[in-house]
Formats: structure tokens, C-alpha cells, sequence
């Protein structure tokens, strides 16, 4: 376990030379991505963060933004609609970025929810919430590649499930379209193992840039409310029982803002960032060196000894294939 302390002693170092100075958060309007953000910023260093989000979301962002202008006037937002449950949108939006960035240090992915209500597709006959939590992020990720290639410590955060990969997924239906396989805990255990395989190949292609999947814990993002069919039942009684306990029992919004910092910045992921004394994390291959890092809420390293070698032998391969068949029209 990293305690509080130490990710706040190391967080204390960022500055101009160690802050990534072009970052794009995704899902930043809210929850996690926007406690990082704002601890990112609280900082003081000279940053340019593209804060990407729903035409819905604006207002409020727009409050945010000059929030954040108050706090660190050498911080740069850039609002950024888009929504990106359509990968259309998501190749839209990295080229607006391609255009005017030369390099891109961090990419930190957060938009989604569990669905847990009757299943929702776009209009590209994808189901809202693997679109979400995992083809945008991937897309977002091949996109953006180039540019992170060219930072010092290029990272990419997806913060979902890390650590908790299942083999036993079903890799004959990977978008879970059968009748009766699709639901709220099933679709999260799919789409987290989905994005540990498929960054871990990303990962082992590119060993110049460190790779993410967070387990956060329990915070008190508010996606809890979402996902539900309008009006349940069940919906009231699962709010009413569990918000509170997260509430009681969750990480703080600073907490979990500077514990994702932390991950963002230390040299504790693949030996590049901020400087680390403690122990090295050991990545997804159990090693301590560069690749993807599947670290927990106490930013421990949770390599899921047991499950990876049954991934990759049982199914890496074809949610690689299946996932590149998906994405090729937005490439």
C-alpha cells in the first residue's frame, strides 16, 4: 500500500519540468477525471489539458474551467465537446488534437457507467456503455499514440477495473448481443478484461509509453445513477442502500484526485516521472519495467497472477482481432 502521504510528498514535486504539459482527459467532466484534473492544476506547473465532453455537460464545465483559471493561471483548458460514445466523434476529436498538438503526454480515459438497465445501442450498433468503457478508449488510445511516442513520459490512465480480469468472459460473444447475456456485473467484467487485453498488446508494441488500468475503489463519482431504465424500482433501492456507504466508507474526491495524480506522474510505473524511493511496481508480466500496470485504489501493484496467463492463452488474440475489425472505419 502507498500511503496518503507518500503520494502527496511525491505529487509535491510536480512542476514545469515534471507536470505533463499536454494532457487529454476523457470523461474529465466529472468524477475521477475531474478530481485529478483539479489536482493536477492545484499544482501550480504550466499546463494544456483538452477536457473532453458531452454538449450537455458545458455549462457546468465552463464553471469549472474558470475554477481552475482561479487556481493556476499558467493552466491552459481547452473545452472540448464531443460525444463519444460514437467513434466518429472520437477520430473527430483526436484530429482536433493532432492538429494542433505536436506531442501528447498523458491520456487519461474515464467516461462510462455499469448498465445495469435493458441493453442501449448508437447509432453505430454499439451498446452505450462497452462503447464507453472501451472502444472510444481504445480508439482514443491508437489515435493519440503518434503523439505520446513523441513525449518524455507519455502515460495512458484507463480507469476502470484493473486487477480484476475474469478468463471465464465470453469470448464467442464479446459485445454480449445473445439474448440474455447482457447485464450490469457480467458487462463490467467484459469490458474490464477487454481493456487489460488489449492495452497489454498496445503496451508490448509500444515500450515508450507506460500503460494504466486503474481500480479505483469506492468513490463518489455519481455513475451510480447511471445505467439504470427510467423510473426502476430497483434503481431508488440501490441508491438508497449503496450511495451512502460510499459516501461513509469511499475515498474522498481529494483523495482519489491526487492518488490518480499520482499515477499519472510517478516513477513508480516503469521507472520514468517524478522521482520514487519505494518499491517498484511490477507490471502486468509480474515485472518491473515498462508496460501495463494494473494498480488498485491503495495504488498497489495487482498483476492477477492467476487469470493473465489464462487471458492471453484463451482470448487475448481474438478481443485484439475482433476489437481492430470494430474500430478499422474510425482509423
Amino acid at each position: 500500500m502507498v500511503v496518503y502521504k507518500e503520494v502527496q510528498a511525491s505529487n509535491s514535486l510536480i512542476n514545469d519540468a515534471t507536470a505533463p504539459r499536454v494532457a487529454v482527459f476523457v470523461g474529465g467532466t466529472s468524477g475521477i477525471g475531474k478530481f485529478t484534473i483539479r489536482a493536477l492544476v492545484s499544482k501550480g506547473a504550466s499546463v494544456r489539458i483538452y477536457l473532453v465532453g458531452r454538449k450537455s455537460s458545458e455549462e457546468r464545465t465552463r464553471a469549472f474551467i474558470q475554477e481552475l483559471h482561479a487556481i493556476n493561471s499558467k493552466a491552459e483548458v481547452i473545452w472540448t465537446e464531443g460525444e463519444i460514445s460514437l467513434l466518429a466523434e472520437v477520430k473527430r476529436i483526436c484530429g482536433f488534437v493532432k492538429s494542433k498538438e505536436s506531442r501528447v503526454d498523458l491520456l487519461f480515459l474515464t467516461a462510462g457507467y455499469a448498465p445495469f438497465g435493458t441493453r442501449k445501442e448508437t447509432d453505430e450498433g454499439l451498446e452505450i456503455a462497452q462503447s464507453l468503457e472501451y472502444y472510444s478508449r481504445m480508439l482514443f488510445a491508437l489515435h493519440l499514440l503518434p503523439l505520446l511516442s513523441k513525449a518524455e513520459t507519455p502515460r495512458v490512465v484507463s480507469v476502470l477495473a484493473g486487477g480484476l480480469e475474469k478468463a471465464t468472459i465470453d469470448f464467442d460473444d464479446l459485445d454480449l448481443k445473445k439474448p440474455g447475456n447482457f447485464g450490469g456485473v457480467k458487462g463490467q467484467m467484459q469490458f474490464t478484461t477487454m481493456n487489460t487485453a488489449f492495452l497489454e498488446k498496445l503496451a508490448n508494441e509500444n515500450p515508450a509509453v507506460t500503460f494504466i488500468h486503474s481500480w479505483p475503489g469506492w468513490v463518489n463519482t455519481g455513475n451510480m445513477r447511471r445505467g439504470w431504465d427510467e423510473g426502476s424500482i430497483l434503481a431508488r433501492v440501490f441508491w438508497f442502500v449503496l450511495e451512502p456507504i460510499v459516501r461513509l466508507f469511499g475515498f474522498s474526491d481529494e483523495e482519489s484526485g491526487e492518488r490518480h495524480l499520482f499515477l499519472t506522474t510517478s516513477a513508480a510505473f516503469g521507472g520514468r516521472g517524478v522521482p520514487w524511493k519505494g518499491k517498484q511496481g511490477v507490471n502486468s508480466l509480474e515485472k518491473a519495467q515498462d508496460g501495463l500496470f494494473l494498480v488498485n485504489y491503495n495504488c498497489d501493484c495487482t498483476p492477477n497472477a492467476k487469470v493473465m496467463p489464462l487471458l492471453r492463452e484463451k482470448g487475448q488474440e481474438k478481443i485484439w482481432e475482433h476489437t481492430h475489425e470494430i474500430l478499422r472505419p474510425y482509423l
